[in-house]
């Protein structure tokens, strides 16, 4: 069986300054390549900016990216694009497929033609790949991630692209059943959408000794981590608000953003201070040991597509309190992973916290149901996809 080429295209990729940005991305196509049938190589676009200078805060960190890099043994190169204030939406995936397209090509010339566009992220990315593969008459496969889903469509033209985007695109590939469905409702060919859920990476994620990591990290007390990035629909603040019915328990909160102010001034409007540390993006390995230090993960997002911080917390023992939303449900499935919550609120939260914590699950057990999540079945559909597209476009 030939090894079949691929091309990964997204802006969603980790890069040298932000390490973290898009990791699942790299997470599922990392085991692709274990399996040994692929190869690849990838095109992260970032948007362009003039200076390093502090006083453009953390845009100015597009600017210290690397043009080419290598992660993992995988070539990565990051063409830059404008992104153009108010107007930038609409034409955006014209403008990311316009910048990539010389480093596209520059790989076509150097000798790696390969066999199809692997997409991910519907728009801007999917449509830009789409005008890709267009102009190189390549196939392009799609994978939907949650938001680009979830909640752009609701803007008219980037709905239009998108639908036009899956209509020309060979397959597109959905995380969950719930954006799957979503599609469907939006107008997309059911026929043509696979759901290949993320994995989580079993290896990375294991728990460690729950007294002699609590002892390393001075955690002495019933204590809840909240993991993503600081912005609204994360729902930081309804765990913050948790605290006020939950005054024997302390919460952690992983990540950094937009919300970190807002946040700080929360816990001390409603006088939990003492009891929130804002620990800041932290690494997979430090993630681990916060994993296996708490009492439980709480994830109150209002959109998800598959969060994989609640399967990260499994694979370390630690049962999730999550809201039942989107692919959420199809995650949490069994008493063991924890429970969902239907109300988005502080005292939801709350009071689900307390139902977990009466009757908790062995961290064995959880452990043992988030084994069933291994990325072996999911990557090698997504294998078996790509070599059935280059089937029926080599037979047509």
């Amino acid at each position: 069986m030939r090894t079949v080429r691929i091309l990964t295209f997204s802006t969603l990729y980790p890069n040298n300054v932000q390490k973290g940005h898009g990791i699942f991305v790299e997470q599922r196509l990392r085991h692709l390549l274990k399996l040994g049938g692929v190869e690849c190589r990838v095109v992260a676009p970032v948007p362009w900016f003039p200076s390093s200078a502090r006083r453009f805060g953390r845009y100015a960190l597009f600017s210290k990216i690397h043009s080419r890099e290598e992660r993992f043994g995988i070539p990565i190169d990051h063409p830059r694009y404008p992104v153009i204030p108010k107007i930038g939406m609409t034409i955006a995936p014209l403008l990311l497929a316009i910048f990539a397209y010389p480093a596209v090509s520059r790989l076509l010339s150097g000798g790696y033609e390969f066999d199809l566009i692997d997409a991910h992220y519907y728009y801007p990315d999917g449509v830009a790949a789409v005008m890709l593969a267009k102009w190189l008459n390549k196939p392009v496969v799609i994978t939907a991630r949650g938001t680009d889903i979830n909640l752009i469509p609701d803007y008219i033209l980037p709905h239009r692209m998108i639908l036009w985007a899956a209509g020309k695109a060979d397959r597109s590939i959905t995380v969950c059943q719930a954006l799957k469905d979503e599609m469907i409702r939006l107008g997309a060919d059911a026929d043509k959408i696979h759901v290949f859920r993320n994995g989580v990476d079993l290896e990375c994620f294991q728990p460690l000794d729950y007294v002699s990591i609590r002892k390393k990290l001075g955690i002495n007390r019933p204590t809840l981590l909240s993991v993503g990035h600081l912005v609204e629909r994360k729902g930081h603040h309804l765990v913050i608000e948790a605290l006020r019915d939950l005054p024997e328990y302390q919460l952690l909160i992983a990540g950094d953003g937009e919300e970190l102010r807002n946040l700080e001034n929360l816990v001390r409007e409603i006088d939990v201070a003492d009891r929130v540390i804002f620990l800041g993006a932290l690494s997979h390995a430090q993630l681990v040991e916060y994993y296996s230090a708490v009492d439980s993960l709480v994830l109150a997002s209002s959109r998800e597509g598959w969060a994989n911080v609640l399967l990260e917390s499994m694979a370390c023992g630690t049962p999730v309190v999550a809201t039942r939303i989107w692919g959420t449900p199809e995650v949490v499935t069994r008493p063991e992973a924890g429970i969902l919550i239907d109300d988005r609120s502080g005292g939801a939260i709350a009071a689900g916290v307390r139902q977990l914590m009466m009757n908790p699950p062995s961290r064995t057990m959880t452990r043992k149901y988030a084994e069933n999540f291994a990325w072996e079945s999911s990557v090698r559909a997504v294998e078996e996809t790509f070599r059935a597209v280059l089937e029926k476009r080599n037979s047509s």
